[in-house]
């Protein structure tokens, strides 16, 4: 977001690379916060890094996934450390048809609505790298169709990553109910964030409590109902003001906010950033 972007071969777009102790700690070079989706994939040793202010230890076979506008320091890693890391500029993503409908699917990795740490069973794990490994031959090739393939070769990725989150919720000791209440809110998510910020919608919706619907959501993600809702309303917000022509107080009405103001000062919580000079980066 800030500067320049501190390793070789980055075209402004994608940027995937085998990783270890030494070359992980140039992340920390990064000023300000990274407009970039970064998928990190440890295949030996430790990470230790701080996320959005939580420390968080990353072992082998474990995903972090990072979305733009929150701080992140790596701060230990094992001499063995070695991992996969796979980036994709913030702007190339969103303006991407395929993966901007990926971010409407309510697992998508993109909008960070689950843990930023996935541990993987092995052979998911093993999958995974080989998608990131030919993703990065693609980068160093000079294949005439390079950037179709890069943008498939990344949904490809995105959809092998939502199916593993899947999988990862399904495994947790929930029962049928609450897995179904959970699945049911996420399926009324992308038709109603925009115009429903509130959880007694979504409760009603589905004929249970506020409070009820607030315990589900907890049980199955540990994060909160506002947490899913407020993080599509910035994933629409950006495309929106990446992408279209609206003004600022056109893109608040549109996502129902009180007024500009009150947008303005949600998306600078979040991102990190003002809405006005987030579109000068455009």
């Amino acid at each position: 977001m800030h500067g320049e972007f501190p390793l070789k071969n980055w075209d402004g777009k994608m940027y995937c690379n085998e990783t270890d102790a030494t070359l992980t700690f140039r992340a920390n070079e990064i000023r300000g916060f990274l407009a970039a989706y970064t998928f990190t994939l440890v295949t030996e040793g430790r990470l230790n890094i701080v996320y959005n202010g939580q420390e968080l230890t990353l072992l082998p076979d474990d995903l972090y996934i990072y979305s733009p506008g929150l701080p992140v320091t790596i701060i230990a890693a094992s001499e063995n450390y070695h991992g996969i890391c796979l980036l994709a500029d913030e702007h190339v993503t969103i303006e991407s048809p395929t993966v901007h409908d990926l971010v409407n699917i309510a697992y998508s990795p993109l909008v960070q609505l689950h843990e930023p740490k996935l541990t993987l069973p092995h052979d998911t794990a093993l999958q995974l790298a080989a998608k990131m490994r030919e993703i990065n031959g693609y980068l160093h090739s000079n294949h005439i169709y390079k950037e179709k393939i890069l943008n498939m070769l990344y949904a490809v990725f995105l959809l092998d990553l939502q199916n593993a989150q899947t999988q990862a919720i399904t495994q947790r000791s929930v029962s049928q109910r609450v897995e179904e209440i959970f699945r049911d809110f996420i399926r009324l998510l992308p038709d109603h964030f925009a115009e429903h910020h509130d959880i007694a919608f979504y409760a009603t919706s589905l004929h249970i409590s506020p409070v009820y619907l607030s315990r589900v959501v907890r049980q199955v993600t540990n994060r909160t109902v506002i947490d899913y809702i407020n993080q599509m309303l910035l994933m629409e917000a950006s495309f929106l003001l990446r992408t279209s022509s609206l003004s600022i107080a056109q893109i608040a009405d549109r996502l129902h906010f009180a007024d500009p103001a009150s947008f303005s000062k949600f998306f600078s919580r979040l991102k990190g950033v003002s809405p006005r000079d987030y579109k000068k980066m455009t």
